[in-house]
């Protein structure tokens, strides 16, 4: 058969029995660019668009439908999918997809691993199964939580690294509470150097109040 015939017959297989599932059911391309195939229920939470307005889009599907600001958080476990290229390896993905009639954004879990290769063994078809994730459940906010943490990392990265070593181990004290007396006797200091680093780690961080220290502090893995 043809590679236009195998992905055919895999797409049919699929179709079969894909909207008897709760999620939503997606076939895409080798590469993760254009969708190939998705089940009845991903074309209704997607506004009622038909299959083939989808495929039409190519990759412009991804732009439309995801937010851009969280593609730093599932790109590369899609390009590690690809790069691992196991049959048998998937990767959990958690996203914003613009979902019913006004494509208002909600929480998605997709799963997805590799359905076909190539007579080459290269990627060919990739599978996804996606879930909308109800926006009272606790699952959310851990997800959104995460996700600002990682922000917070990515853009305050240089900052933190303006810090000496013993200023990070400072900091960590700091936001557990501890007083220059107290973190003078855990580091053999004297109150005034520890007083010295206290005032230099908040002037470094522009950090106003006890909670931007303890910010820093968790994203950073110091408590």
């Amino acid at each position: 058969m043809t590679y236009e015939q195998i992905i055919a017959h895999r797409i049919a297989e699929i179709a079969a029995f894909a909207d008897e599932y709760p999620g939503a059911v997606i076939i895409l391309s080798g590469d993760a660019s254009r969708v190939l195939y998705m089940s009845a229920r991903g074309l209704r939470d997607l506004g009622g668009i038909t299959l083939e307005e989808l495929t039409a889009m190519g990759a412009d599907y991804h732009t439309r439908y995801f937010n851009p600001d969280e593609a730093h958080e599932y790109v590369p476990q899609v390009v590690s999918l690809l790069e691992r290229n196991d049959l048998n390896y998937a990767v959990t993905l958690f996203q914003q997809v613009r979902t019913g009639p006004r494509l208002d954004f909600a929480w998605h879990m997709t799963t997805a691993r590799l359905l076909a290769q190539d007579a080459a063994g290269r990627p060919l078809l990739v599978i996804c199964f996606s879930t909308p994730i109800d926006p009272k459940s606790h699952i959310t906010a851990k997800v959104q939580r995460l996700l600002d943490e990682n922000t917070f990392l990515r853009e305050k990265s240089a900052t933190f690294a303006s810090l000496t070593a013993r200023e990070r181990e400072v900091l960590g004290s700091l936001a557990l509470g501890h007083s220059s007396q107290e973190i003078a006797a855990a580091f053999n200091i004297s109150s005034q150097t520890a007083d010295t680093h206290r005032r230099n780690i908040r002037q470094k961080l522009s950090a106003a109040n006890s909670f931007d220290l303890g910010q820093y502090a968790r994203a950073f893995n110091l408590i």
